[in-house]
Formats: structure tokens, C-alpha cells, sequence
């Protein structure tokens, strides 16, 4: 039996499912040369149907059904994992899933990547100084960070006194032959009631949950046809995803008698013909790392409202490809909304813009290639040290 010696790259997060941040490793692991790396993916708590939007055959998924809280626990079992598997590379994601790290230096992991790609509700601003303990603390098991935006990276050399040398900041990338504009401009989609002919669509698509704050939108939206009714015949709203604020957004609507101008099918598997349904995107987070979603619709020609939060400001360049609006400010949005309903033109303008913007600078290739890049500079650097090297 021939051995496969390409090095693994095991990913590890805290649940694989729908997401920015699994929608990146999808991306990651899809699009870098098979003949580089094997990948494998690690949830810490459970992996979901979302796994199949992997393509590549010889990915493996593991599961631990982690329950809630620390998991110091679960050492052991991730010990004797990464004993069996012997990962060239751990690259965890995000706080959640920091604490393998250990297990990874005590099993001889040669190389231990941490990423950051965003905050948790309870640390917006990231001014949690627990989270910025546990992350000093692990700091000695990880031999290089990757910040998926400035503010990120500033928080890891600032907060968690992480050198510089040792971060890479990497934005993600989007697959612009898959999301890109309708031919023709923005096209019918599949069971929705509106006609983007007729109708002025602004949508959304995300997981429904408090740090996205699809909520502030729902009253953005009400907020815009109160200030402008002749609107009301014309101005659509599309939510697309589940989650538990599915049902706050459908209280707000019904409350202004709007549930009809809105559409909320729930979860999609076909978002890129979602976004080449709506004139415009937004995003009413109130944290974000690098948005995927964002990068999706602007590769699709929108125009993007985006909160001013994390990341956004990288990627949305203000009066250019749309506008950034304070968090939790539904009457900011509004009025952004009505901006750009108002003026099509202007509208398309910036789709445009945005488009072209993510062809320059935020390419599916340049994403793939600083990770490959990053994993091969880490394994020439560490490759060659002793198994169980201690932290610094």
C-alpha cells in the first residue's frame, strides 16, 4: 500500500456548519493544489450536512460532541487523535476552539496555526480581558497567527502582546465565476413572491443569530418606508437563513403591517443566485472579522449598507461600492437604504465598483496562495525540531 506523503493540514473549529468562517476553509481546502496538502476537519462539537460543499474525496471529518463550557476534558481524547492522525499543521479558528492547542504541542504537532476571524457577541469591541487572558495564555503552544483584518491583527500585537513577525494578515477570497451579476441585471429567483423588475430588493443572507442583528435591519426597513411611504409599493425586503432571531424579525414586520413586503424563506444552498436576485446587500452585524458575505455581494456587482464594525471598513470604501453605518442604528441604515433606492444609478455604479474592487484585491487565488504559502514557510521552520518541544 502506498503511503500519501503529503503533509495534513488538520482544521479544526467549533461546529462545522453554515458560516463565514467555514465557508473560508470550504474555499481553503476546494481550491488549494491537491498535490500540496491532505485536509482533514475537526468540530469540536458536531459537523452538519454543510461538510458536503467540500468537493475534494480524501477530506476527513472528525466530531467530538464537546458539551458547553472549558474543555479541558476533552485533552485526552484530542491527544490520542492527534497522535493517530499526525497532523503536519493544527490550525484552529477563532477563541472557541483555541484550547487544542495544547493537546497539539503535547501530542508533537510540528506546526500550530491560530486564525482569528471575528469576535463573539459578549466581546464586540474586544475589550473582554478574560478572553484576552485565555488567549495569552495558549500564546506559548502557537508558532503563527493568521488576522483576517487589520483590526484583528492590532488586537493580537496590542491585547495579546503577539509579535508581529508572527501574524500574517490574510482577507478571504471569493470565487468571482461563481458569484458574479446576471447578464441582464437582476433576475427572478426561484419561490420568491417579488419581481426585481417591479420591485427595489435589498437583501441579506446570513445566520440568524444576535451578533448578526438581522433584527436592526427589520426595523431599518420599516424605519425607511415610515420616512418615505411612496416607497412602499417598490422597496422589498429579502432575508435569507434561520436561526433564533428568525422569529424576532417576523414580530417587527407583522407589528408594521410589512410581513407582505418581506420575504424570509429560511436556509439556501443556492446563494449565488440570491444575490444576483437583489439590487442591494446589507449587513447589519454588530462584529465582524473579513465577511465572506460581503465579498459574495460584491463580486455579484451590489452595492453594499454594512455596519461600520471589525473588518467591513476593508472591504467597503464609503461613497465608492456602498456605505458603512454605526452598529445597532436602524434610522442610519434606513436612511442608507432609501439612498440608494432612490438612485439606481448611483446604485449600479457602485455595484460595479465593488465588483471590480474584489477582482483586484480579494481573489480566490490570493487567499489559496498566502495559506500554502504560510503552511510551507512553517513547516521549513519547525519541521525539524524536536516532537515534544516545550512553549516558550
Amino acid at each position: 500500500m502506498q503511503v500519501d506523503e503529503r503533509p495534513l493540514v488538520l482544521h479544526v473549529m467549533y461546529r462545522f456548519d453554515v458560516g463565514g468562517l467555514e465557508n473560508g476553509v470550504v474555499n481553503l481546502i476546494n481550491h488549494m493544489p491537491a498535490h500540496a496538502y491532505r485536509h482533514a476537519v475537526l468540530a469540536l462539537t458536531e459537523i452538519t450536512d454543510f461538510k458536503q460543499r467540500i468537493e475534494r474525496d480524501d477530506v476527513d471529518f472528525f466530531a467530538l460532541n464537546k458539551p458547553p463550557g472549558q474543555g479541558v476534558w476533552q485533552f485526552a481524547k484530542l491527544f490520542k487523535l492527534f497522535r493517530q492522525l499526525r497532523p503536519a499543521i493544527v490550525h484552529s479558528r477563532n477563541l472557541a476552539s483555541l484550547e487544542v492547542q495544547a493537546p497539539a504541542w503535547a501530542a508533537g504537532v510540528p506546526v500550530r496555526i491560530h486564525g482569528e476571524h471575528g469576535r463573539d457577541l459578549d466581546d464586540v469591541a474586544g475589550h473582554n480581558v478574560t478572553y484576552q487572558r485565555v488567549r495569552r495564555f495558549y500564546k506559548p503552544f502557537v508558532h503563527h497567527y493568521m488576522a483576517l483584518s487589520r483590526d484583528l491583527s492590532s488586537y493580537l500585537v496590542d491585547k495579546i502582546q503577539v509579535p508581529e513577525s508572527a501574524i500574517t494578515q490574510s482577507y478571504n477570497g471569493v470565487d468571482t465565476e461563481k458569484f458574479k451579476p446576471a447578464p441582464r441585471g437582476p433576475q427572478r429567483m426561484a419561490g420568491c413572491p417579488f419581481d426585481p423588475a417591479q420591485h427595489w430588493l435589498v437583501g441579506t443572507v446570513g445566520r440568524m443569530q444576535a451578533i448578526k442583528d438581522q433584527v436592526m435591519l427589520a426595523h431599518a426597513f420599516v424605519q425607511a418606508l415610515t420616512l418615505m411611504p411612496a416607497l412602499r409599493a417598490r422597496l422589498r425586503l429579502v432575508m435569507v437563513g434561520d436561526g433564533p432571531l428568525r422569529a424576532q424579525v417576523q414580530a417587527v414586520l407583522g407589528a408594521a403591517g410589512m410581513e407582505r413586503l418581506a420575504w424570509l424563506p429560511g436556509e439556501r444552498g443556492d446563494v449565488a443566485d440570491i444575490f444576483r436576485g437583489l439590487h442591494t446587500f446589507a449587513l447589519p452585524s454588530l462584529s465582524e472579522g473579513i465577511s465572506n458575505v460581503i465579498l459574495e455581494a460584491m463580486a455579484s456587482g451590489l452595492p453594499v449598507i454594512a455596519t461600520a464594525v471589525g473588518g467591513n471598513a476593508d472591504l467597503v470604501l464609503p461613497g465608492q461600492t456602498g456605505y458603512l453605518v454605526p452598529a445597532a442604528d436602524p434610522l442610519a441604515m434606513a436612511h442608507q437604504l432609501l439612498a440608494l433606492a432612490s438612485h439606481p444609478e448611483r446604485a449600479r455604479r457602485m455595484g460595479w465598483a465593488g465588483r471590480q474592487r474584489v477582482q483586484s484585491t480579494f481573489s480566490l487565488q490570493a487567499m489559496v496562495s498566502t495559506y500554502q504559502a504560510v503552511y510551507d514557510q512553517q513547516l521549513q521552520a519547525h519541521l525539524a525540531l524536536p516532537a515534544l518541544q516545550k512553549p516558550a
